[in-house]
């Protein structure tokens, strides 16, 4: 049975970082096109912008709008699975989420349910580079204990 880790490592989280360009940009795959072979986003990392993008309220609202939106599977509580599953997103110049990807999964519903957290955030304040807002990659972990 594929799980949703695998899919991710297999196509929809593939990342790399683009040869021959500066260290502050990767790129990030979108989505497989028709006929015309993979298609990449050229985005900035985290660390490299001038202005990283935040979260509505800082990073303190970041852990509570996790904590407050989390829905722990009944099924992996039931059965004890816990876990931090790491994602990797884009925040884009205009502050929206795009292009989530699981980096490092636990278990198929919680991977769903952290993709589920980061795809219903607000919008953020986004990433500058010399005063310009610019796509930004970011990567966030969202825990599950019980």
């Amino acid at each position: 049975m594929t799980t949703l880790l695998q899919i991710a490592v297999a196509g929809l989280a593939v990342l790399s970082f683009t040869p021959g360009a500066s260290a502050q940009k990767c790129r990030v795959h979108c989505t497989a096109g028709h006929g015309s072979g993979t298609v990449y986003k050229e985005v900035y990392e985290y660390d490299y912008v001038t202005q990283k993008p935040t979260f509505p309220g800082g990073q303190a609202q970041l852990v509570s709008y996790i904590n407050n939106t989390r829905h722990y599977p009944r099924r992996a509580y039931e059965r004890g699975i816990q876990g931090r599953v790491t994602l990797s997103f884009v925040i884009e110049a205009d502050g929206s989420v795009s292009n989530i990807a699981i980096l490092k999964g636990v278990e198929e519903s919680l991977n769903r349910e952290a993709v589920r957290i980061i795809a219903n955030m607000p919008d953020w304040q986004p990433g500058r580079l010399n005063g310009h807002p610019v796509p930004v990659r970011v990567i966030q972990t969202v825990p599950f204990r019980k």
